[in-house]
């Protein structure tokens, strides 16, 4: 097939019998006409039945995943309300003991590489005993249902053992990557006002190593709810002269004896809280609970992605991106997550396509940045590797384009279901995933995930099909978040959610729903950086970028490119005298890594004049992204509105010059 012949919505691969009979799907239909008397013709029907008859459906994923629980529910769902849905009331249950369920010395519990160490396995034997003894260790130190529990960690086995160790025992457990700076962990840390502290001593990426352990000093002095930093000596460079005597090393939390209790907890009780960040003030912190991610994860990851028992899944990420919690929910499914931590790109591109062949991956889950990076270095993996095992490929971060879907089926494998996945770190999961039941169809995700009432809605609030719309959830889900930390009144949460469409969830996404039900995503409609998947809020840059005495304002913008790229300029407004050569460029860049993360180093930096704003002060974030987007300043912004409005000037004639370099 040549590109010429293909274009959105071109089927490029469909399941054949034995696909169909073998997905995790198929058992679950056949279980609800054997077991509830429902019989479904096709997916979309079946999708229809999810989200019309919500209490039937989420009983029946309690039922067919055969969910453990030390007291019985008194009801499914108390309400359709948004937010404020209580699901499973009197439930009472545990994440992690649905995790060891699966425990076999058939395969191993984990597979893991990275950098510097080559792949190795983890046995579900040791993966118990550490549980098990970290978990005894935390609770000597005086964890307690509820406490939090945080981690600077990488994508390694030990955060694994944290987490689980943590979710038996009840405490609230958080992440962050180390490639994080100080001031941004800070900012997500200091708000949940955690117990514990688990830190690397460094880590290696890019073939270069970084030592953690000033980064670790700082962490203990800024947090000053902490009793307890453990240190994992994950490069083995010994205890710093800056850390001080009482931190704990993770070595001792492993020689703890004593079995693996679990202890349950009800149905909403907060598993751990992720964050997604605003346009305006701190990191929001998303509670999720133990059941709604338990029943999340088993359908997402079992009927979607199709994660069944001894399938190996990987996705790239990092612990502060929540695919990281997505991967080893596949333990739930009896899945063995891959964990890499590492560069994709180190030593070169081929390095994942080489951990697909050892590892023999079922599953490969990356971004659609990965996947365009391969196919314009012009990578052939299929010819080079055996991919024998690799039964689909998974795409998220952002929307993959026609071309990129092509790459796939041309340069990796020709049978292969790939699944272009959307949904976020707020609901963690997707709205819109894969199914080993329906066609591929080139720039589309191929359905509206079960339970997940998504819908695109116009400005008036009413539904559209083949047209693009807000992208809405107007059904409650159990994975939703519980409440924003630190939102006794539920304002923010109602403010980030619901305040365009009441009651309704808006996930701040284009979206276009096709009469067969498959979707395209647009990018974002709000002014949240959105950059491999990774989301950081405007105002995180601002207060890096601004920290400099050169800066006097700034404006940050990022915007999806019609090849599957991210485009990301920042405009700053100089203090008097100030110059923009490139000592100050290197130096802003050198801030926002630090500080925040390598991810969000800008691709470019514009000199401005002012920034755009309102008549009350507020930055023009969404319509500058408009206009750089494409459209017309007219259709952008009422410039009535704004305090400045020859501030837009700049960006217009800017949007006319990208527009001329396509």
């Amino acid at each position: 097939m040549t590109s010429q012949t293909i274009q959105e919505g071109t089927i490029l691969w469909e399941p054949n019998d034995d696909t169909k009979s073998q997905a995790a799907i198929t058992k679950y239909i056949l279980w609800l006409n054997a077991h509830k008397g429902l019989h479904f013709d096709d997916y979309h029907s079946l999708w229809q039945w999810s989200v019309t008859e919500l209490e039937d459906f989420w009983q029946s994923l309690w039922e067919f995943f055969d969910i453990q629980s030390a007291r019985p529910f008194t009801q499914v769902l108390s309400g359709r309300r948004m937010p404020g849905a209580r699901w499973f009331e009197g439930a009472e249950l545990n994440y992690a003991e649905h995790v060891f369920r699966h425990q076999t010395a058939q395969r191993p519990a984990l597979l893991f590489q990275s950098e510097t160490q080559p792949l190795t396995e983890v046995s579900w034997h040791r993966l118990y005993r550490e549980v098990a003894a970290v978990a005894t260790a935390l609770r000597g130190l005086g964890v307690q249902p509820g406490d939090r529990v945080v981690a600077y960690m990488p994508n390694i086995p030990q955060t694994v053992t944290a987490f689980l160790a943590c979710a038996a025992i009840g405490a609230v457990w958080s992440s962050c990557s180390p490639d994080f700076g100080t001031r941004s962990v800070v900012d997500r840390f200091n708000q949940i006002k955690p117990k514990v502290l688990f830190a690397v001593d460094g880590y290696c990426y890019g073939g270069k190593t970084f030592d953690c352990r000033p980064a670790v000093s700082r962490l203990g002095q800024a947090l000053e709810s902490l009793e307890h930093v453990v240190l994992v000596p994950y490069l083995q460079t010994g205890k710093s002269a800056e850390l001080s005597d009482d931190v704990l090393n993770w070595d001792d939390l492993l020689r703890q004896s004593g079995q693996l209790v679990f202890e349950p907890v009800p149905f909403d009780h907060p598993l751990w809280v992720v964050y997604s960040s605003g346009t305006t003030g701190l990191p929001k912190g998303l509670v999720h609970g133990h059941g709604g991610i338990l029943l999340e994860f088993m359908k997402f990851i079992g009927l979607h992605v199709n994660v069944q028992p001894g399938d190996r899944f990987f996705w790239f990420s990092t612990t502060g991106w929540v695919m990281w919690n997505i991967v080893q929910g596949s333990l739930l499914t009896g899945g063995t997550p891959i964990l890499y931590d590492g560069s994709p790109g180190y030593p070169d591109m081929d390095v994942l396509w080489e951990l697909a062949q050892k590892a023999r991956m079922s599953v490969f889950g990356t971004s659609a940045a990965y996947i365009t990076t391969c196919m314009h270095q012009g990578l052939e993996p299929g010819e080079k590797y055996d991919l024998g095992s690799l039964k689909a490929m998974g795409s998220t971060g952002s929307p993959l384009p026609v071309e990129g879907f092509r790459w796939v089926y041309d340069s990796v494998k020709a049978d292969i279901l790939l699944g272009s996945t959307s949904g976020g770190t707020d609901p963690c999961t997707g709205f819109f995933g894969s199914c080993p039941l329906l066609p591929v169809r080139a720039g589309q995700l191929q359905c509206r995930c079960l339970g997940v009432k998504a819908e695109a809605f116009d400005e008036k609030g009413n539904s559209l099909i083949d047209e693009v719309g807000e992208l809405v959830i107007t059904a409650p889900m159990p994975s939703m978040p519980l409440y924003l930390w630190n939102d006794p009144d539920n304002q923010r949460y109602i403010a980030s959610y619901f305040d365009m469409y009441p009651g309704v969830w808006r996930h701040g996404d284009w979206v276009k729903i096709t009469p067969e039900g498959s979707a395209v995503i647009l990018g974002r409609s709000d002014s949240t950086i959105n950059r491999l998947g990774v989301r950081m809020g405007s105002s995180e840059i601002y207060a890096a970028v601004e920290d400099l005495p050169e800066i006097a304002d700034s404006l940050v913008i990022g915007f999806e490119l019609p090849d599957g790229g991210y485009r990301m300029p920042l405009f700053v407004v100089l203090q008097a005298g100030a110059t923009l050569d490139e000592a100050l460029k290197a130096r802003i860049n050198g801030k926002i890594r630090s500080a925040l993360s390598p991810r969000h180093v800008p691709d470019e930096i514009h000199a401005i004049k002012e920034v755009p704003r309102t008549l009350n002060g507020k930055k023009l974030e969404v319509p500058v992204k408009k206009i750089l987007s494409g459209i017309a300043l007219q259709q952008a912004v009422n410039v009535d509105s704004m305090g400045n409005p020859g501030a837009m000037d700049y960006f217009v004639k800017l949007a006319a010059g990208l527009q001329a370099e396509k």
